[in-house]
Order: C-alpha cells, then sequence, then structure tokens
C-alpha cells in the first residue's frame, strides 16, 4: 500500500509540473495584436491555431490527471494510520519514584519546651 501512495505521489508531482510548464508555453490574449504584426506565430511547430488546441488539450489531460491523483491521495490517506510525534518512539525507561521523607510532627509537650527563648510576662 506504501509503494501505492508513493507512485500516486509521483504522479501528481509530475502532473503539477507539466501544468506549470503547459501554462507558461501558452500565449495570453493579449499576443494575438503581436502576432498581426509578423510576431511569427503563424510559422511555429503546430502551425497558426495548431499550438493553442495542442497545448490546451494536454493542459486539460494534465489537470485531470493531477485532480485524479488528488483525489486518490485523499481517499487513501483517509486510511493511513497517523505516524505520532518523535517522542513516540523513544524507549520506556521505568525510574523508581523519589521518597520524600517528611519530618515527624511534634507533639505538644515538647513543643513548648522546644522554645526556650521565650519572654514570661
Amino acid at each position: 500500500m506504501q509503494t501505492f501512495f508513493t507512485l500516486v505521489v509521483v504522479v501528481q508531482v509530475i502532473s503539477a509540473l507539466a501544468i506549470i510548464a503547459l501554462v507558461l508555453l501558452q500565449h495570453g490574449k493579449g499576443a494575438d495584436m503581436g502576432a498581426s504584426f509578423g510576431s511569427g506565430a503563424s510559422g511555429s511547430l503546430f502551425g497558426a491555431t495548431g499550438s493553442s488546441n495542442f497545448l490546451s488539450r494536454s493542459t486539460g489531460i494534465a489537470a485531470a490527471i493531477f485532480f485524479a491523483a488528488t483525489l486518490a491521495l485523499g481517499v487513501f490517506g483517509g486510511e493511513r494510520k497517523p505516524a505520532g510525534g518523535v517522542m513516540d518512539n523513544l524507549p520506556v525507561t521505568k525510574v523508581a519514584p523519589a521518597v520524600v521523607q517528611t519530618p515527624a510532627p511534634a507533639s505538644a509537650a515538647t513543643a513548648s519546651s522546644a522554645q526556650p527563648n521565650q519572654i514570661p510576662k
């Protein structure tokens, strides 16, 4: 299952990079004015209108693959057990609790004789 999950992540990253490249290759709406003054758009590799159709279709296919990979990651990612924290993998060491010794309470007779600096009134 981990191999399939990794494969879907790789497909998603490749499709995201393809979308970025294809969008950057396309001409914007303002590029038509420059083409009319002889910028060479009609002499391109795909012809006068072939590049926009090819790039648009390729971008759409890459986007469909990206969304399918995202959906697959959402479905399969929900079934995975959370990894936990860094402290979860530490070995457990048992430490004996510290023994706190409290002094025994003094009785009333020893408390009155324990105060030698009393001044009688």
